[in-house]
């Protein structure tokens, strides 16, 4: 299933919240070979997880982390402005109806329909929060994986040449994706939906209206 989670609540699910970090570094610096920072318990974490991110999180049966994504406010802080703006023409990504989309990871033997779920929880995030766009950097094995489920981005700019390509895009969830985004994940929206609501308790209703202000 999926489950919607912002950084401050992580300590509630500390199984999920450990097993995500360690997956990151395990997709990340093992095997992508990215320059980020492993703790001494083998998780990768860098300084946007302490801004109180919303986590998109598939929970397999066992507790455990499936695939993530974490999204922030474009408002506040993100990636995308402090280290990318060379892709933008040094342009700020600034609005409150744009997020920014990092750290999409897989668990490794995760099951096909993680990915799927990821873009439907994406959608729902979009849908919910009255969202136009999401903004992220991305490079040419996640611009085949957007591909391939029909989500090509909006690009803004490219650098780079072969592996070393990266660019920063815009997408949204067009209403034709959700059919066969929900059929890939076998729910049906009601199901998407409840996921949503379940993880969003009547206590933090103000903070599902105002999601900047967290």
């Amino acid at each position: 299933m999926l489950r919607y989670v912002y950084g401050h609540d992580l300590q509630h699910f500390p199984l999920l919240r450990d097993t995500m970090f360690r997956d990151r570094a395990d997709q990340f610096l093992t095997r992508l070979g990215w320059a980020v920072r492993v703790n001494a318990a083998g998780e990768e974490r860098d300084e946007y997880d302490d801004l109180n991110p919303l986590y998109l999180i598939w929970q397999n049966e066992d507790g455990r982390h499936g695939g993530s994504m974490r999204f922030l406010p474009t408002i506040g802080q993100t990636m995308v402005n402090d280290h990318f703006r060379h892709l933008t023409d040094g342009v700020r990504i600034e609005s409150p109806l744009i997020w920014e989309c990092t750290r999409f990871c897989l668990a490794p033997g995760a099951e096909r329909r993680v990915s799927a779920g990821l873009v439907l929880g994406a959608g729902e995030i979009m849908a919910n929060f009255h969202l136009k766009h999401f903004v992220g950097v991305f490079d040419p094995r996640m611009e085949r994986i957007y591909r391939l489920m029909g989500l090509e981005p909006d690009v803004l700019g490219r650098s780079g040449e072969g592996r070393d390509r990266i660019g920063v895009g815009l997408w949204e969830m067009q209403e034709a994706a959700w059919p066969h985004t929900l059929a890939r994940v076998g729910i049906s929206r009601d199901t998407s939906l409840d996921w949503f609501r379940q993880s969003f308790s009547a206590s933090d209703s103000k903070r599902l209206c105002e999601p900047a202000l967290t």
